[in-house]
């Protein structure tokens, strides 16, 4: 039982920090087209909990799966990978 279990993790763009400990947090994925093999990007949209962190929109956050904390919440900032970079 000291083994810790690997759990399920994202990467992703914060898209919306406006909730009271949550954000939204969007995943990009790129896949080879079944028929023409282009690459597509595909997107995903994940509602993540943020408890002790406090990212903003536009960061690079790392999300891990998590027990069902409400309908829609399934996931759990775990790092703030990169910072937005603000202009001017």
């Amino acid at each position: 039982m000291s083994e810790m279990r690997k759990r399920q993790s994202l990467v992703g763009k914060v898209i919306s920090a406006k909730m009271d400990s949550t954000v939204n947090v969007r995943v990009t994925r790129e896949i080879a087209h079944p028929v023409y093999h282009k690459r597509v990007k595909q997107y995903k949209n994940y509602l993540a909990h943020a408890a002790s962190l406090k990212p903003k929109d536009g960061d690079i956050v790392k999300i891990t799966a998590i027990r069902p904390m409400s309908k829609r919440k399934r996931w759990q900032i775990s790092e703030i990978i990169r910072e937005a970079v603000k202009i001017g």
